[in-house]
């Protein structure tokens, strides 16, 4: 298995594994497509991937924020983290996350963020097991109104 960034070839298993983490999610459409390509097209989005012999195992997505506190360090947002069903518990989500987190700390941030909205108490455990500390702060969501593009 290996870490890497992800490849406009990489989009259909990007799909399929976007799907697993979010079912409900409507058919993608060409707004998908193009937020794929700017995210590759960005220094400061990264998608990393996990694959084995031409398959996607898992993805991870790494969001590079400029801040004017902290004496100008970015900080990071990661968001997406998919392990591909038929691969989970493996440690594939353990290595793409410190893979992520290697690429925020040599980015200069100075924390790095994640949120999940998953209620499985195995997830929360996943996550303080890869050091992420969830008595820290307090994460507030604000969601779009309905029948915006937010939607």
């Amino acid at each position: 298995m290996q870490i890497r960034t992800a490849l406009a070839e990489d989009y259909e298993q990007m799909l399929g594994l976007l799907q697993q983490l979010n079912p409900a999610d409507p058919a993608p459409t060409d707004a998908v497509y193009r937020a794929f390509e700017e995210i590759l097209g960005s220094e400061s989005l990264l998608l990393f991937v996990a694959e084995s012999d031409g398959k996607l195992l898992g993805s991870c997505y790494l969001n590079l924020i400029p801040n004017m506190s902290r004496g100008g360090r970015p900080y990071a947002v990661i968001e997406n983290v998919i392990t591909d069903s038929a691969h989970r518990q493996q440690g594939i989500g353990q290595t793409l996350l410190s893979h992520t987190l290697n690429a925020a700390w040599e980015a200069g941030c100075y924390k790095a963020m994640l949120m999940s909205g998953r209620k499985d108490p195995g997830v929360h455990t996943f996550y303080r097991s890869c050091g992420f500390n969830a008595d820290e702060k307090q994460a507030y969501i604000h969601r779009a109104p309905a029948g915006t593009d937010g939607s």
